[in-house]
């Protein structure tokens, strides 16, 4: 198999890998497989730029593809409560990691606007110096009181547009057919399977 066919996902964390090759996988005998190519994962330390989801997203693909010598696909996660224009957006694994759950949720207690949008941006870069591939989904909800296992971010205090659940009290299986994560990868799939 030629290197080009292996796509390195670069995550540490668990929950997300298990999710993306869910979500990512076409052979029921080989969950790692998606069309002609295999999809293995590494955890790096990459330098996180500010700026837009974009922006953000490409630096990280560039940087990853750099050090790996290969195909990799990126990930950044946004989460925009409306009533602060979009933020914290790709900044919210920071806001998670100093305020809590519980903090996110009493940024909007002043509000009467508690709707929110679940940002996934995927980049896939083919090698070192390549053009980066962005690719986003969206699923718009809004912020409620946590409920729900709280092992995966933000996702017991964000309630999906159309559900009474949270992200966190959702069978995965429905997730998985409804999440930012899904739609951003669904336009991942299509792209690889058309190489």
């Amino acid at each position: 198999m030629s290197s080009l066919e292996t796509i390195t996902f670069v995550t540490g964390n668990e929950n997300k890998l298990k999710e993306v090759i869910a979500i990512l996988s076409t052979s029921p005998q080989n969950e790692n497989k998606i069309g002609k190519f295999t999809i293995t994962n590494k955890s790096l330390h990459l330098d996180e730029i500010q700026g837009t989801i974009e922006e953000v997203t490409r630096h990280k693909a560039l940087s990853a593809a750099k050090e790996i010598g290969g195909p990799v696909l990126v990930e950044d996660t946004c989460l925009g409560f409306t009533a602060y224009n979009d933020l914290p957006g790709p900044y919210i694994k920071w806001f998670v990691k100093s305020i809590g759950l519980v903090g996110l949720v009493k940024m909007l207690q002043g509000f009467e606007d508690k709707s929110a949008n679940a940002i996934c941006t995927f980049g896939y870069c083919e090698g070192p110096g390549k053009e980066v591939k962005i690719f986003q989904g969206r699923t718009e909800g809004e912020i409620v009181p946590s409920r729900g296992p709280t092992n995966f971010g933000w996702d017991s205090v964000f309630q999906p547009k159309g559900f009474s659940e949270t992200y966190a009290e959702m069978d995965k299986k429905i997730k998985n057919t409804i999440s930012h994560r899904f739609r951003a990868l669904d336009k991942v799939r299509d792209y690889l399977l058309s190489q």
